[in-house]
């Protein structure tokens, strides 16, 4: 069996993703920042249909608690699958800020750095010695570093940073057959930023040639796909999915 690890996997992209994968066969490790009660629904999720999950803390903002969460993980794979190792990492857990660039403040800019670029790469760099010789990578990346949205300045610059560094592991961690690529979601229903009222859906339901927004399971169906063995010659890509946001 397969597992993956998802950071913040308690609820939305992060969630649907769990499940999806867990519904390929692999097992998955959930991981949370404050919303235990959550992480243990889509661990009972998985499980109720024959899957393997497991829960676990993890506060991406605090790389000075990945040696910790590195060994909480270790101790899992051991007394859940019998592994030493895991497979796939796949980066998910953010948060959303809305504010004009003359407000943003250095809290609020140094709070988006330390969970969207700084939090992915030094937890990728943690947890490389338990990840298996040709495993996955997926950063989760988003279309703002391709369409220019006021208010969310610093958000969209850390994802575009994100999106490079991925390419950057998929080149150096090539050697031991790791693959890295990013997910770009578009307009998604999710509780991002606040989530979606009627007026802001309508707008991007516009700006979208689907013409609607899109649903948490068609971005986690997408990872979960991305990570089995039929995409493996897909390496150091972006893919947008959105349903062709802004073209």
């Amino acid at each position: 069996m397969k597992i993956a690890i998802i950071t913040g996997s308690s609820r939305g992209l992060g969630a649907s993703t769990a499940v999806k994968c867990a519904g390929r066969g692999m097992g998955v490790i959930v991981t949370y920042n404050s919303n235990p009660d959550k992480a243990a629904e889509v661990v009972a999720s998985i499980t109720a249909t024959g899957g393997k999950a497991v829960a676990l803390k993890l506060d991406v903002a605090d790389s000075r608690s990945f040696a910790e969460f590195r060994g909480a993980v270790a101790v899992q794979l051991h007394n859940v699958w019998g592994r030493q190792t895991f497979d796939f990492l796949v980066n998910n857990a953010g948060y959303g800020l809305y504010a004009p660039f003359p407000t943003v403040t250095e809290e609020q800019f140094e709070g988006l750095f330390n969970v969207h670029l700084k939090g992915p790469f030094f937890l990728t760099q943690a947890l490389l010695p338990l990840m298996e010789d040709g495993g996955h990578i997926v950063n989760m990346t988003s279309a703002t570093s391709r369409v220019a949205t006021s208010g969310v300045a610093p958000y969209a610059s850390f994802k575009g940073g994100l999106e490079v560094l991925t390419r950057y592991m998929a080149k150096e961690l090539g050697e031991r057959r790791i693959r890295a690529n990013s997910i770009a979601p578009g307009a998604i229903r999710t509780e991002l930023g606040g989530g979606l009222n009627d007026d802001f859906e309508a707008m991007l339901a516009g700006q979208t040639a689907l013409g609607r927004v899109g649903e948490p399971e068609e971005i986690g169906g997408v990872i979960a796909s991305l990570l089995s063995e039929e995409n493996r010659w897909i390496n150091a890509q972006n893919i947008e999915v959105g349903g062709g946001y802004v073209i």
